[in-house]
Formats: C-alpha cells, structure tokens, sequence
C-alpha cells in the first residue's frame, strides 16, 4: 500500500536563495526580498518537523500572496531553478503509486502540504512526491483535524517497525470469498493509527475491493495451472510472491500473494479442492 521513497536530494534552502536570486530583476522582487527571511525559517522547519501538519505552522500573513508562489510551482520559467528540480522529481521509474502502491506510473506531484493552504512549500522538494490520480482525488487539501492532526503517511520520512504496512485476511467460502484490509497487527500502536486513518482517507479499501476480484480470480487460475503442470504450489506461489516484493512489499499484488501463503485453509483449498469452472 505505501511505499517508502528516499528524500530528494536536494538542498531546498539553497533552492529558496536560488528562488529568491531569480526574482531580483522582475516585479516581484521587493515582495520575494521582503519575506526571504521568514520563508526560508519556514522551509527549514519544515524539513526539521519532516512535513507533520501536527507541527508545521501555516503562514497566514501570505495568504493574499500565495499566488506568488503557486506560480513558481505551476509556471516555472525555463531554466529557472525550481524548473529543473520539478523536471527531475517528475523524470521518476515508479511502476506503483507510493501513496497506495497500485500498479501504474504515477504521473503528478503531489503536495504533501497542499500548496492552496500552505504556498510556501509549492517548490519545496521534499513535500513533492509522486501520486496517483485516485490518490489526489480523495486527498485534496485534506491535512488531519483537532482529533487527528495528520491523516497521511510521508513516503519521504515515516518509517515503521515492519516493510508491510497492512494486512489482508481472505475469508472462506473460497470460491467466492471476503476480504478485509487493516493495518499491520505487529505495527506499534501509533503506527496502526496512522495507517488506518490514512487507508480511510485515500479511500483505499474501496478501491482495492476491485482490484482484489480480478487478483483473487488470477489466483485460482494460477493454481489451476500448478495444478495442471504438477508444480508445487507453495514454491510457485512463493516465487511470483517475491516477483511482486521486488516491487514494494506494501504493492497490492504482494498483499494478496502475502494473505495467500500464510493461510493454511485458503492453501488446502487451492491444492485440493474444487476450483471455480468460470476460470
């Protein structure tokens, strides 16, 4: 479901001063001049406080000019710094989207701070990332609320205590059956909380559920087909298992492939029992 992306290695101090150098000769400068110091305070304490909208403050003495910075995101001029970082964020080889590892190029930025309530990290590195359009859509500006400051796991910088972040159950009848996606039992306690309200948010698990009919259906054929050449289903099941890992542990081929294995009835079943004839 999530995949964990290194950091951009990119100095974003070094970008704002490099911002702010670019603007001295248009009409914008005396604003860019004015607010260098401050901006560049909040960058650094965004990086310090990895992006958590439980501790980076908004900044609404620039809400009248956040267009300014908007346009330095959507408008970049050729050549201009923050043109050539945003070229090479977009120039990724993800096959998954890092926000709910489904299969596919992920072909926008996302804005971990959305740049509509926080346009002084439109250009920031380290709050762009890779998302899908399913992803963007239920996320929009969503941020957290009082009760629950942070909805969204940062690829960036949340690491957790196992690869896998969720846990699918599949649940007899076998031949026409029910799942359930959770987060990680073995995660620690704030963990799982994270997960949880971030599968709620992107709206995950509806999605999935679409995704799960046609996967489960492979699943049978496949079995069908072990079956068939006499293979050993545990071994095979296992190697396409690690093809899918090789991925991200947290793609939704390897969720399934991860439910599959360890249930020893769902495996019985697919050894011995009486496949679907609508394969």
């Amino acid at each position: 479901m999530v995949h964990v992306l290194p950091p951009p290695e990119v100095d974003s101090i070094g970008l704002i001063n490099d911002v702010i150098a670019e603007r001295q000769n248009g009409v914008n400068a005396v604003f860019f001049n004015g607010i260098a110091a401050e901006w560049l305070a909040r960058v650094q304490a965004y990086l310090d406080h990895h992006g958590s909208a439980a501790l980076v403050e908004k900044w609404p003495a620039i809400a009248a000019d956040k267009t300014k910075f908007i346009g330095l995101y959507k408008h970049p001029a050729e050549g201009s710094a923050q043109g050539m970082v945003l070229e090479n964020l977009r120039a990724h080889e993800l096959v998954i989207c890092p926000a709910c590892g489904e299969a596919g190029r992920p072909n926008t930025l996302d804005h971990y701070l959305p740049k509509g309530v926080y346009p002084q990290f439109a250009i920031v590195p380290q709050n762009l990332f890779p998302m899908c359009d399913a992803c963007q859509g239920a996320k929009l500006e969503l941020t957290g609320d009082a009760q629950t400051p942070r909805f969204f796991i940062h690829p960036y910088y949340d690491r957790f205590s196992a690869p896998e972040v969720v846990s699918l159950r599949i649940h007899a009848p076998f031949d026409t059956p029910t799942f359930e996606l959770i987060p990680n039992p073995n995660l620690m306690d704030d963990e799982r909380t994270l997960v949880g309200v971030h599968i709620e948010k992107l709206e995950i698990i509806s999605r999935f559920a679409t995704f799960f009919s046609g996967a489960y259906r492979r699943v049978l054929r496949l079995a069908g087909e072990i079956r068939s050449g006499g293979q050993n289903m545990e071994a095979m099941l296992s190697f396409f298992r690690g093809n899918a890992r090789a991925i991200s542990p947290n793609s939704w081929d390897c969720i399934v492939y991860d439910a599959v294995l360890p249930n020893a009835e769902l495996m019985e079943y697919l050894t011995d029992g009486e496949l679907p004839t609508y394969l």
